[in-house]
């Protein structure tokens, strides 16, 4: 079995990694950053805003059990496309909404799954889509962090509340 990687960025991502933990299909789900011109940053540097880097998740996936186009179609759904370089109270390029393709294919998704979704909010999707270069996995402390600490306060009243929503939404998708 082959898998695929898809690499986003929608806000913190203790959110994406707690909505992608739980999806049918996902082998493995890393918190990380992505996207700047620092080598090596850390949680501190790249919570200055200056690094370019934004906090994303690389996921792992089977692509014979979860399609690249489903994957992206949740990420639209678990994260607000239309707030320039936030999501709810944290705010900074750091936080922004990024796809980081891997593949011509995925870059081709990728716009068909933005252009699909642009139809569903009345704002415009301000959502990035670059090429991706390099990984830096976050440090250990923030990987499976919701699942670690659910009675952190972030997670009771930020991330809880999404994950209820996407369990709702795609409870078929869920892991048994």
């Amino acid at each position: 079995m082959a898998t695929e990687v898809a690499t986003l960025g929608g806000g913190c991502f203790w959110c994406l990694e707690a909505v992608f933990q739980e999806l049918k299909g996902v082998e493995s789900v890393v918190s990380g950053y992505s996207g700047g011109h620092v080598e090596d940053p850390t949680y501190e540097t790249i919570s200055q805003g200056t690094t370019g880097h934004a906090e994303v998740v690389n996921v792992t996936f089977d692509p014979d059990v979860i399609s690249y186009h489903d994957i992206l179609r949740i990420f639209f759904i678990i994260h607000d496309p239309t707030t320039l370089n936030r999501q709810g109270n944290d705010v900074g390029p750091q936080y922004r909404s990024v796809i980081f393709y891997h593949t011509p294919e995925q870059e081709h998704v990728a716009r068909e799954v933005m252009n699909e979704t642009a139809m569903v909010w009345t704002a415009p999707i301000v959502t990035q889509l670059e090429a991706f270069t390099r990984f830096y996995p976050a440090e250990d402390y923030h990987q499976n962090f919701f699942r670690d600490n659910p009675e952190q306060g972030y997670c009771m009243f930020v991330i809880e509340p999404k994950v209820s929503q996407f369990r709702r939404l795609f409870f078929q998708r869920l892991k048994g």
